[in-house]
């Protein structure tokens, strides 16, 4: 099977992907961290930074590769098949069907400010909630590699400069949009539809944005899906 590419949400790390690893099958599989997070928390986070690290990714597989991307993911996972589309074989985006404005990132940034602003820079805090949240085994996952809420801001620069619409339609590979049916990030699912040339949309009955932790199997499903 074509190698696998997974790309992490805000904040996170690699290790968001613990359970999509495990339920890969034998196929080769890769997470890494984008700048600012997990291993990567001393590099700066930028848009060409995010899409050079995750195609060093893809070559690191063998050159081509069908690329996952969840939330922040999703968007960076566009953004690379627009700028390099002879290396992704199908670009499945996960939970990213939203046009962000300012206005709409704006309670992110208050959130990750006062979470940074904390001496564990919202380690601790943010470590419980998601174990309350999701539980013990996903809640690890999501933040066993660490937590950086203090990338935020330049993370939210970036995604405030990316124009998915765009980058879809120059991708003229397969692209399977999946979201969870609760998922507020799919307002505009629609749109990035049609933005496809060569597009479907999935919907994950009773998951919400996080699916990758609450419905790994799922997705699994989906994305090993011909």
């Amino acid at each position: 099977m074509t190698p696998i590419v997974l790309v992490h949400g805000i904040r996170v790390s690699g290790s968001m992907w613990l359970a999509q690893r495990a339920l890969s099958g034998g196929t080769v599989v890769r997470a890494p961290d984008l700048p600012g997070h997990g291993t990567r928390r001393g590099e700066r986070f930028t848009v060409a930074g995010a899409v050079e690290v995750i195609r060093a990714a893809i070559d690191e597989v063998g050159g081509r590769a069908v690329l996952v991307g969840h939330s922040l993911g999703g968007y960076l996972a566009i953004a690379t098949a627009a700028a390099h589309p002879e290396r992704v074989a199908e670009l499945i985006p996960v939970g990213c069907t939203l046009r962000l404005t300012p206005a709409l990132v704006r309670p992110y940034r208050w959130a990750a400010a006062a979470l940074a602003g904390l001496p564990d820079g919202g380690l601790a805090l943010t470590t419980r909630l998601a174990r309350l949240v999701l539980g013990a085994g996903p809640g690890a996952a999501f933040t066993s590699g660490g937590v950086s809420h203090a990338a935020v801001p330049a993370v939210l620069d970036g995604l405030l400069g990316l124009d998915p619409l765009a980058d879809l339609r120059r991708y003229p590979g397969p692209v399977r949009l999946v979201n969870g049916a609760r998922d507020h990030f799919r307002a505009d699912e629609r749109l990035f539809l049609a933005a496809c040339g060569n597009g479907r949309l999935d919907l994950v009955p009773g998951a919400g944005h996080l699916l990758p932790l609450t419905k790994p199997r799922e997705l699994a499903a989906l994305i090993t899906q011909p």
